[in-house]
């Protein structure tokens, strides 16, 4: 990735603010990467590739990790889900609580007609982890959804893992002990737009508004860290269930799909009270829709029975997710005054510029030239509170990220953002167009991540699967 100039850039109403790079590529790629001495012959690599997983699966095949023993099921809860606020502060930014804790995301279950950890407030961890199948038939394709389901019921249920005597593998790696906490973990799981190509014949199923993600202006995006034929979020209380939920799943369905990016994520708790922040120092995602209010949520995260979608569709959401790299050494050398008048809210306490609490709800129409609240500001570029504005609000839900430093040794952190709705076209992408060349890009990059579908829940069938309706 491109270092950023050190020089200073005009921009907006802070023109003494440090510039961050804004590269262009197009991340319209699927499948995974070609080491670089088989560089030159790719595909050769990856038909070798797929024989050597093949014959390196678990078991006798995909059909009977589906059916083993696996872990003893316990009795399982329903979701609960938390309250939220109403509006949105835009897709640069993550969903945020008053308190962060597991409870919701332990009582969540994909066993009824959603995916209700979508609903559920971000955990202290997680993993977004995007898969390539390697699958080469429709057949094995529905076993390898057949067993990823399974292996996710049996983590959440937690319970003692089966032992098949002391020659034999062993079921569980053994990370959290002899037993595997019950409820302790969470799924989200979605569908990329490359699975719909010739492979598994599914083109007819695509849904109507799932695209390849493509590069905004000001985007960095490295192919290598976009898009995927699945996506799987694991959340938890802790860093190690994660871990282990992902030992789990990849040992599982080895030889049908193989990871092609991962990105963990942590959120932060409340600082002193209130919303958690970001790695700007900002709290983060004070507006959101309530999730407790149904009509809400059919409104704008269900994709609803009848519409334009496949009846397949009906109850699942359209997940997006965003690797947003922050330039966190440059942003750190600006005056917060200014740092306040690019988010559009007070740094200490979360309140908007013309609010009195971090809950107001900023009074654009008493503005309209911009004098409290500049034109130019995150939240109200990302929300202007028009009636207009209102069908493009979106679920969002978001983890900070430190990876350590760059190639360049500069600090490598940011935000894990993902969000949700009922339509890609109509909510997320048509609020990112308004935040194209906003002054928040000379301090942030998107170098990854991709669109997804989320399909329904499983609707209390023990026998059911993800993506039954699609295969």
């Amino acid at each position: 990735m491109s270092t950023p100039p050190q020089e200073p850039q005009k921009h907006g109403s802070c023109p003494f603010l440090m510039a961050a790079p804004a590269a262009h590529t197009d991340a319209s790629v699927r499948g995974g990467g070609s080491s670089p001495d088989v560089a030159d012959n790719p595909e050769s690599h990856q038909l070798s590739r797929r024989r050597l997983l093949k014959l390196g699966a678990v078991g006798s095949g995909l059909a009977a990790a589906t059916a083993g023993p696996g872990l003893v099921q316990l009795p399982q809860a329903f979701a609960s889900p938390l309250r939220g606020q109403s509006g949105t502060d835009g897709p640069a930014f993550a969903d945020g609580a008053s308190e962060v804790t597991m409870q919701s995301a332990q009582q969540s279950s994909f066993e009824g007609e959603h995916q209700l950890a979508v609903l559920s407030e971000p955990t202290p961890y997680t993993a977004m982890v995007a898969f390539d199948v390697i699958a080469e038939t429709r057949a094995e394709l529905r076993e390898l959804l057949q067993t990823l389901t399974s292996r996710m019921r049996l983590l959440y249920k937690g319970g003692l893992p089966q032992n098949d005597g002391p020659v034999a593998p062993a079921d569980d790696s053994g990370i959290l002990g002899p037993n595997v906490p019950s409820r302790s973990v969470a799924f989200i799981f979605g569908i990329g737009a490359s699975l719909f190509d010739e492979r598994f014949d599914l083109i007819s199923s695509k849904p109507a508004t799932l695209i390849t993600m493509e590069s905004f202006p000001n985007d960095n995006l490295d192919p290598a860290m976009c898009q995927g034929d699945f996506s799987v979020q694991i959340c938890s209380n802790n860093a190690d269930t994660v871990v282990h939920a992902l030992r789990d799943i990849t040992k599982h369905t080895r030889g049908a799909m193989q990871p092609r990016w991962q990105m963990d994520g942590f959120k932060s708790p409340p600082r002193p009270a209130g919303t958690p922040r970001n790695l700007m120092g900002f709290m983060d995602g004070i507006a959101n829709p309530d999730t407790s209010q149904s009509s809400a949520m059919q409104q704008l995260v269900w994709v609803p029975q009848g519409g334009p979608e496949s009846a397949w569709m009906a109850g699942g959401s359209f997940q997006v997710v965003r690797i947003i790299r922050m330039f966190v050494e440059f942003w750190d050398r600006a005056a917060t005054y200014a740092q306040e008048d690019i988010i559009g809210r007070r740094k200490a306490t979360g309140d908007p510029l013309d609010g009195t609490n971090e809950f107001s709800t900023p009074d654009y129409q008493s503005d309209p030239q911009g004098l409290i609240t500049p034109l130019t500001a995150h939240i109200r570029l990302a929300n202007p509170r028009t009636t207009a504005s209102g069908p493009s609000r979106i679920l969002r839900r978001g983890y900070n990220y430190a990876r350590g430093l760059d190639v360049n040794g500069e600090l490598d952190q940011g935000l894990l953002f993902t969000c949700y709705q009922q339509n890609l076209l109509n909510q997320f992408i048509t609020v990112q167009g308004r935040l194209i060349n906003e002054p928040l890009v000379d301090f942030i990059s998107p170098i990854g991540g991709g669109y997804f579908f989320c399909p329904p829940g499983l609707g209390g069938d023990s026998s059911a699967y993800f993506g039954r309706g699609l295969v």
